[in-house]
């Protein structure tokens, strides 16, 4: 195993960074791309339009096909309003446990993987490992998202993916997907003592709502035979609905914030499927039969495809041989993992900590799950050569 207080130095460092989702992540990536360049990497940093994001892929080993990729995000959530205990972007050490804000999601994987950078360039490896740093994933992945349209074609890449989300370090081969909207409703104003001479935005909203609340039932039936997931179907939920001014005037506008959590993309596409004909021949045919400019907009918040369980899986047996694990499972939380599997890689999550420990005050991470981390790959970096 690398040297433990080494890792945690560095995970000290990360933490100093504080990359909430809102701020800039490149100074982190910068200081991630000089440890890995120092370890002899190849490294590629990927800025978005503002210049203030970026993402970071990195190769150590030979320029083949075929590689392990190690992923983690360098984005962490705000502290805004939480009660700590101590400094959040400021490690303390203390009974045992990493506090800061990032140590378990996920900066505690990410010091684990550059920390073992020195030892794969050392090894005289047969793979590649590639490394892959991101932004915005707490926002609806959006630098992989971006990172997977630029790498999708390349001739060298990696065959399998291990994404160190918090697991406890146990093996996971699923999670649901998470695709959220706002649709958005354009109606008439007026008086509400005249209703037929408005269009209500509202009322609209609500049927569409119905519609969404029919899907929900309906769901229930397209369920995969086998399925592993808790609750089995593909679920919607609405969160909100808002619009309107005052008891006695139709409201011209509101929005409907949903989301949908798949067990497969196909789900996904039946729902949407179903939505765009309900409002094409049904709804605005008849907000327009008053009003021919009312609309129906859907706003894509994110659409982050799930990790769906395959019975072939190399990143899984991978995983659980360096584990000592028997068996992989399913989780509720999403990660990056289904764009990885997307691009045709084989794609576990594992890694450090609790996700019970995640985006709460006084974020913790142990130290021993730092150790099983550093033995795994070092595990990984023998199995390569």
């Amino acid at each position: 195993m690398t040297d433990l207080p080494t890792t945690t130095a560095l995970l000290a460092e990360l933490i100093g960074f504080p990359t909430v989702s809102t701020d800039s992540n490149v100074a982190l990536i910068n200081h991630l791309a000089a440890r890995l360049e120092q370890a002899g990497a190849r490294v590629e940093i990927f800025h978005d339009a503002t210049e203030a994001k970026a993402n970071l892929w990195a190769r150590i080993g030979p320029d083949v096909a075929g590689g392990v990729l190690l992923s983690g995000h360098s984005d962490v959530v705000p502290v805004t309003d939480q009660a700590w205990s101590s400094d959040p972007f400021d490690m303390l050490e203390e009974d045992g446990r990493l506090y800061g804000r990032g140590t378990c999601d996920m900066k505690g994987f990410i010091a684990a993987a550059v920390a073992m950078a020195p030892l794969f360039a050392e090894r005289a490896l047969t793979r590649p490992v590639h490394f892959c740093f991101s932004y915005d994933e707490e926002t609806g992945c959006l630098g992989a998202q971006a990172l997977a349209d630029q790498l999708r074609g390349r001739a060298v890449m990696p065959s399998m993916a291990i994404v160190g989300e918090p697991t406890q370090m146990r093996v996971i081969e699923g999670h649901k997907g998470c695709y959220e909207y706002s649709t958005h409703f354009t109606g008439l104003e007026g008086h509400g003592s005249a209703p037929d001479q408005g269009v209500n935005a509202v009322e609209y909203a609500a049927r569409y709502v119905g519609r969404l609340l029919d899907l929900k039932d309906r769901l229930r039936a397209r369920v995969p035979e086998g399925s592993r997931f808790e609750p089995a179907w593909t679920t919607i939920n609405t969160g909100a609905l808002q619009g309107g001014v005052a008891h006695n005037v139709i409201p011209g506008r509101a929005r409907v914030d949903w989301e949908m959590r798949p067990v497969q993309k196909s789900d996904a596409e039946f729902v949407k499927a179903d939505l765009a004909g309900y409002c094409a021949h049904t709804l605005l045919p008849a907000m327009r039969a008053v009003h021919p400019e009312a609309g129906i907009e859907t706003e894509t918040i994110a659409e982050v495809d799930g990790l769906e369980p395959a019975s072939e899986n190399e990143a899984r047996d991978v995983a659980m041989e360096l584990t000592g694990a028997n068996g992989a499972g399913l989780v509720p939380f999403g990660t990056e993992a289904g764009l990885f599997q997307g691009l045709g890689m084989s794609v576990v999550v594992c890694g450090p900590g609790s996700i019970d420990q995640a985006h709460k005050p006084d974020e913790y991470l142990e130290v021993s799950q730092l150790g099983a981390c550093l033995d795994m790959l070092e595990r990984l970096s023998r199995k390569l050569t």
